[in-house]
């Protein structure tokens, strides 16, 4: 099973924090807690990945807020596995996670995306950086293709 990354709840909770701020600065709204939740026992469990299916059920629904606000697919329509690569060119994925990418679950894309953009060595961070920021994200996320 696919894990969601710490980094990703990070972004999580940063992205509730701006559309859900604490009133007093103590309380937490209901998401921004469950994220919390989750986030502390990584943390004191030293673990960076908590699986998906364990994840609980409201801590996953705020996950998966802040995750359908980012870019589905790093795709820059420049597929190198089209052509025989076993690894695209343009967005760094294999030809298996081409394939298959409509029937992911969303923390194996987020897998895939973390991957990638750590390897930073696809054209959608050089060569063609540009194209991927007009494609819907730049960097860490983007593009419009499967």
């Amino acid at each position: 099973m696919a894990g969601i990354h710490i980094t990703d709840i990070e972004a999580a909770i940063n992205w509730w924090r701006e559309r859900a701020p604490s009133p007093d600065g103590v309380t937490l709204a209901p998401e921004l807690r469950a994220l919390a939740e989750v986030y502390a026992l990584l943390v004191f469990h030293r673990e960076d990945e908590a699986d998906e299916q364990g994840f609980p059920a409201k801590a996953y629904a705020a996950w998966k807020a802040w995750y359908d606000t980012t870019p589905d697919t790093p795709c820059i329509a420049i597929c190198s596995t089209s052509q025989g690569d076993e690894t695209c060119k343009g967005c760094g994925r294999s030809f298996e996670e081409v394939q298959l990418w409509p029937e992911m679950s969303p923390a194996a894309k987020r897998g895939t995306w973390r991957r990638i953009t750590l390897q930073g060595d696809a054209w959608r961070f050089n060569r063609y950086a540009e194209r991927a920021r007009e494609a819907g994200g730049a960097g860490s996320a983007g593009g419009t293709g499967a």
